[in-house]
């Protein structure tokens, strides 16, 4: 994905968000930080002494023991509780929707949720070393990747969200945001599920060089062999391609695009950069459209998109994708949300659910037997049902047999067979 400017919006968020901070204590706001006290340095993590602002951004308060055993920064819970706090995810959910109607910050959303999970590496076991959705991005080793340059900016504005609800932990925000971003953009319902415990320190984010590059001497190696070592295959590879509709390439950050464009001169958000499409905040299969037919030299086309119309795997899903939306949506909304369980381990194990509205209860199934004896009161629905079984013999639907009617009509036909046996003799 390519990077969002968001700097130009950002220190109003944060200024403001400080109000509610609950998780972070002797600081001052986010921006004001041209150097920290001796009592915060030195209580901040010794990775981020050199950077007085990511110090600040993810300084770990003070932890129960049950909770640092966990490793996740900013929580304190009971042993038993979870790794994130339903409620808390739900509000943060709503937060983070407001935080995209105000700064248009889909495309750095999505990215950040991408990269905290595309280090994933299928081939090893253990966690964290396994790499994938653990909340290691916030660490200044991890974002000083280069395939991460710009994702400060991501951090700067959900920073005051996790402030907010302390039981969210950073890998179950980060994805929430991607996931979020993408359906207010217009894209698909992501089957999302949230409970991912975080890394404990910088020590465990995984080395450079797992991220996929734009522009490989070999595209579609490339990109085989990174998303391949996640356990993803063409159909993932191309759908999650598809994501480009969204954002801008920055030259100053990815070396990749023109500076600005008519579509991007006047933002939203700060100006500048070269998108994928013309509607570079709304999500749809314009991506594939586009690639295809290459009329508009404003559009950003790297070596990895167009592989994805010269190999002859991936041409198959980008050929049926610009033709059909809705399979592509279908698609791309399974993608997402298996890259966003990469690597991530569940607390609980099966993980959480914030989707909207009770679960619908299965239906009652029909046993005839347990509604015949007159000892059980009946539904309306079991009175629809049994009405047209009792009617099929001739009984009163309103007043049950005092006995299994099935049972009787299969003596009834036992008895004709018996019968038909001996006039046949």
């Amino acid at each position: 994905m390519a990077s969002f400017g968001g700097a130009g919006v950002a220190p109003r968020l944060l200024s403001s968000a400080t109000k509610s901070r609950l998780s972070l204590s002797n600081s001052s706001p986010l921006l004001s930080l041209p150097s920290l006290s001796s009592s915060s340095s030195s209580s901040s993590l010794k990775c981020l002494r050199s950077s007085p602002l990511l110090s600040h951004l993810f300084l770990s308060q003070r932890r129960s023991p049950a909770r640092a055993a966990t490793g996740s920064f900013g929580t304190v819970a009971s042993p038993t509780s979870f790794a994130s706090d339903p409620d808390q995810l739900k509000s943060a959910r709503e937060d983070i929707k407001e935080l995209l109607r105000t700064t248009f910050c889909h495309p750095i959303l999505v990215r950040l949720g991408w990269h905290d999970a595309g280090t994933y590496n299928k081939d090893i076991e253990e966690w964290p070393k396994r790499g994938g959705a653990n909340g290691s991005l916030r660490f200044e080793a991890e974002l000083k990747h280069a395939a991460n340059a710009g994702l400060l900016n991501a951090l700067k504005l959900l920073q005051p969200i996790k402030d907010k609800y302390p039981e969210v932990t950073y890998a179950d925000l980060f994805q929430l945001a991607s996931a979020t971003a993408i359906e207010e953009a217009g894209g698909p319902k992501i089957p999302m599920k949230y409970g991912r415990v975080d890394v404990s320190g910088p020590d465990q984010c995984p080395e450079e060089g797992r991220l996929p590059d734009a522009g490989p001497p070999s595209p579609a190696a490339h990109l085989r062999d990174v998303f391949y070592r996640m356990g993803l295959d063409d159909k993932e590879i191309v759908a999650l391609s598809g994501a480009h509709t969204l954002g801008r390439s920055r030259p100053e950050r990815s070396g990749w695009g023109k500076p600005e464009t008519k579509y991007t001169k006047d933002g939203p958000g700060a100006p500048g950069g070269q998108s994928w499409t013309v509607k570079w905040l709304k999500f749809d299969n314009s991506y594939f459209k586009d690639i295809k037919e290459r009329r508009d030299e404003d559009l950003l086309v790297l070596p990895t998109d167009a592989v994805i119309f010269e190999d002859l795997s991936f041409k198959v899903y980008a050929e049926k994708y610009a033709e059909d939306q809705d399979a592509f949506f279908k698609d791309y909304a399974e993608a997402h949300a298996k890259l966003s369980n990469l690597g991530a381990k569940f607390d609980p194990p099966e993980g959480i659910s914030i989707d909207d509205g009770p679960a619908k209860a299965a239906p009652e199934k029909f046993v005839a037997a347990e509604y015949s004896s007159g000892k059980r009161e009946l539904s309306e629905s079991m009175k629809q049902k049994i009405r047209a079984e009792y009617e099929a013999v001739g009984g009163s639907p309103d007043k049950p047999l005092q006995s299994n009617y099935f049972l009787n009509i299969m003596l009834v036909i036992a008895g004709l067979a018996f019968l038909t046996s001996l006039l046949g003799n």
